[in-house]
């Protein structure tokens, strides 16, 4: 296998987005000039029914690796998901079947096969940790666990503030940065890409390869997508864009992102190369919306193609600044039944609860009316519209 070592692409890799490099930039920097094979991977927890854009950004990473010859590994959290990571999470957890995680995961190599390649002369590998954590034995783990510290996993910020706030922390959370850094040594990989959330799991997993197998691990971690409150734009904050969403609904979860994000998102999720003269359009006092419309349309493009998300984008400008109802929108045949079915079925709202609360809010309507009933009944040709941005059409 030809690995790629031309200086532009690997400072490219090395930069873009990166947050942190351990033991340090230089240590990675010369395997790549090397041009010797390495073998990396990126662990993602199956908690959800999709990928979603948090997850992209590390991914587009691993493509750089991949596209310069590298081997990488997109690994399956089966069984650690089970547990759930304790990362920024002030309360236990609540713990999935096995079931719930295979389920959960089955469209994941689907989503992430846009950015990574799972065919060819270097394709991308699909692993799940359950093949080696779920065959340990009791004598194994200590064994493993031998080779950490309690006062290594009491440095986690969130251990930490539980136990200053009376707040349990249940046993299975503390070992899961020793499950997840087992991964490494199961594995014996040379390297780890993550979001700098996951900094102290990928950490444990650096330590343990070096004193089980000797082996030194570079640990790469990314940036990640925030609001201008430093929150993560994901699925416990509820603003998270899926890998599963429609163009359209893409299109408008960008534009609805504050002017703060505009440049941190062309970063973190576009290969858009001219990042300072995008700032300096900013500085010139050009309309943030203008360039927001373009990270808009660079985001659906990766995922959708140029002509949907031209036509995203489009749609946006229609639908918003003329104040026109878009002429392509789902359709669902909901004829005859109420407001509150239709807005969970059309998959506008997740339960019946939060479909009272946007009816509550004015936040539906009914062919342009303000829905104030629960009990109203929609026909067919009706239009339904949830908040600015989503309709359904009832056939």
């Amino acid at each position: 296998m030809n690995i790629e070592t031309n200086a532009e692409k690997i400072n490219e890799l090395l930069t873009r987005g990166v947050e942190n490099i351990f033991p340090n930039r230089e240590f990675l920097e010369e395997k790549l000039k090397k041009g010797e094979q390495l073998k990396l991977y990126l662990g993602i927890d199956p908690t959800g029914p999709t990928l979603h854009l948090g997850h992209a950004i590390n991914l587009m990473k691993m493509k750089q690796f991949q596209e310069l010859g590298h081997k990488v590994i997109l690994l399956i959290g089966s069984f650690t998901a089970m547990i759930g990571d304790p990362t920024d999470k002030m309360a236990v957890r609540k713990p999935l079947t096995r079931e719930q995680v295979l389920e959960n995961c089955e469209k994941y190599k689907e989503q992430a096969s846009v950015l990574l390649n799972f065919d060819g002369e270097n394709p991308a590998e699909l692993k799940y940790n359950d093949e080696w954590l779920g065959k340990l034995n009791f004598g194994e783990i200590l064994d493993i666990a031998s080779h950490l510290t309690v006062q290594q996993l009491l440095e986690r910020d969130m251990f930490e503030k539980r136990m200053k706030d009376g707040k349990p922390i249940g046993l299975h959370e503390f070992l899961y940065p020793l499950m997840q850094g087992y991964d490494s040594v199961a594995m014996e990989v040379d390297g780890e890409v993550g979001g700098n959330d996951q900094t102290f799991n990928m950490l444990v997993g650096r330590n343990l390869l070096k004193t089980m197998k000797h082996k030194e691990k570079f640990v790469l971690t990314n940036k990640l997508l925030v609001d201008p409150t430093g929150k993560k734009m994901g699925k416990t904050e509820g603003n998270m864009i899926t890998l599963e969403d429609s163009a359209n609904e893409m299109f408008g979860k960008v534009m609805a992102w504050p002017d703060e994000m505009i440049l941190p998102g062309f970063e973190l999720c576009t290969s858009v190369e001219d990042l300072s003269t995008l700032e300096n359009r900013l500085k010139s006092g050009e309309n943030p919306r203008d360039l927001k419309l373009e990270l808009g349309e660079k985001v659906v493009e990766i995922y959708h193609g140029a002509e949907e998300s031209k036509k995203a984008r489009q749609n946006f400008i229609d639908t918003f600044s003329k104040k026109e109802t878009p002429d392509e929108m789902p359709e669902s045949d909901l004829a005859g039944k109420n407001i509150v079915d239709v807005l969970v079925e059309s998959g506008l709202v997740p339960s019946k609860s939060e479909a009272k609360r946007t009816i509550e809010q004015k936040g539906v309507y009914l062919n342009d009316e303000v829905v104030e009933n629960f009990e109203t009944n929609v026909e067919s040709g009706d239009i339904i519209k949830k908040g600015k941005r989503f309709f359904v059409r009832i056939v």
